[in-house]
């Protein structure tokens, strides 16, 4: 007769190995999503095939159909694969794969005659299980190897995570809020909020060229090169110019950077300005109608002598800037309809406190992409004038206060 205390005991018994094997199973699937098998085989595989053969193929090669055509791309598949490979992992992997054709085709029936025993055995199991532990041993290895390499980029995402402002600034009359996110564990966007000495507040956003380690590498020299620029000489010309020159010298023609870099004076409003290639930011005033800031240019890096002109404007109290870069208005869903710089003019429009206005645009950006992932970095800094509140009545004219937080409506 079977216990009826392992039956009922939580650590043995069926019932206990039943819960075992949910938590477990609960565990190994833990953050899988609805749409992350499907998007494994939809659009996964066919961007692994693509980085893989990207090297073999030839350009202005014409697609071949039917079995030759197949073939074409299991070869070019293999070479793909092993030539990521170094040689004796390569090796590793040649041999995995004709174990496994041996063991397919059937093996090689061996037999042994001795003065008394005959041996006879199958050797397409043997073949099978060769095969699948060389190709199980080279996964392991090539796991080390992404798990250095994340620890690295870890360590890489929290540097860069110091150069960029943790909290907004606080300056009387004025108030703040950003965010960023990055495709890869590093980015390549950019943006600060940095006072100077004199009171003025310098605001910036950039997006470095390319993505991961070299956008961040990128990002990084664009925040040093900044820095000094703006202890020399922060006007918006000589800035830009600065670093201009500092990305030029950098020595590659894809290490370019656009930018908008902004100088303002928070006692008057004053703000003049350079854009660089950069998404043109929106100013929203007060009475709703929506502004942008820029002129067309090229990105700083693409050529020493890039000139570009210094603008001005000026916000009045109750007026909202958004900055941001091209992630945000790029972000695209399944189908890949892209969030668009109407629906970004449509949730700036309502107005709002910073971090209102923040948080309902990056909802918005969510809700479109769905279950997709980011495929480029996006940050988005807001800046807003506060609106006086009026003295009370019977105040005697006292100067006015600064409202905190006003929400604006059109």
């Amino acid at each position: 007769m079977p216990d009826a205390t392992a039956a009922t005991d939580p650590r043995g018994g069926p019932r206990g190995r039943v819960r075992q094997l949910r938590s477990f199973v609960r565990d190994y699937t833990a953050g899988l999503e609805g749409q992350d098998l499907p998007t494994l085989f939809r659009r996964d595989a066919a961007a692994a095939y693509a980085v893989l053969t990207r090297e073999h193929r030839q350009d202005g090669e014409k697609p071949v159909e039917g079995l030759r055509g197949h073939l074409r791309q299991a070869r070019l598949l293999f070479l793909g694969l092993s030539y990521k490979l170094t040689p004796a992992r390569r090796l590793l992997f040649a041999g995995a794969l004709a174990f496994a054709a041996v063991g397919l085709v059937g093996g090689l029936n061996l037999e042994l005659q001795t003065g008394r025993f005959d041996f006879y055995f199958e050797t397409g199991p043997l073949f099978f299980l060769l095969s699948i532990g060389a190709l199980v041993f080279l996964l392991a290895l090539e796991l080390m190897d992404r798990v250095r390499v994340r620890d690295e980029l870890e360590v890489a995402r929290a540097l860069q995570a110091d150069l960029l402002p943790a909290e907004p600034p606080e300056v009387p009359g004025w108030g703040f809020a950003h965010a960023y996110r990055t495709a890869n564990e590093v980015g390549g966007d950019y943006f600060d909020l940095r006072q100077l000495a004199d009171g003025r507040l310098a605001v910036v956003i950039g997006d470095a060229s390319g993505h991961g380690m070299a956008a961040g590498l990128l990002m990084a020299l664009a925040h040093a090169s900044l820095h000094t620029a703006l202890d020399l000489d922060p006007a918006p010309e000589r800035v830009a110019a600065l670093l201009n020159r500092a990305l030029c010298r950098a020595g590659d023609r894809r290490a370019f950077m656009s930018l908008f870099y902004g100088l303002l004076e928070p006692a008057t409003g004053r703000l003049d300005y350079v854009c660089a290639g950069h998404p043109f930011p929106l100013l929203r005033r007060v009475t709703g109608e929506v502004e942008e800031l820029g002129c067309g240019g090229l990105p700083l890096g693409m050529r020493p002598d890039l000139a570009i002109a210094p603008q001005r404007t000026d916000l009045a109290p109750g007026d909202l800037l958004l900055l941001y870069t091209d992630g945000l208005p790029e972000g695209v869903d399944a189908e890949d309809h892209a969030f668009g710089f109407g629906r970004l003019r449509s949730e700036l429009g309502p107005g709002g406190p910073p971090a209102a206005l923040r948080d309902r645009l990056l909802g918005a950006f969510d809700y479109h992409r769905g279950g997709q992932g980011l495929r480029d970095d996006l940050s988005l800094v807001v800046v807003h004038r506060h609106r006086p509140v009026p003295p009370p009545p019977g105040a005697g004219g006292g100067v006015s206060a600064e409202l905190p937080t006003s929400p604006v409506t059109a």
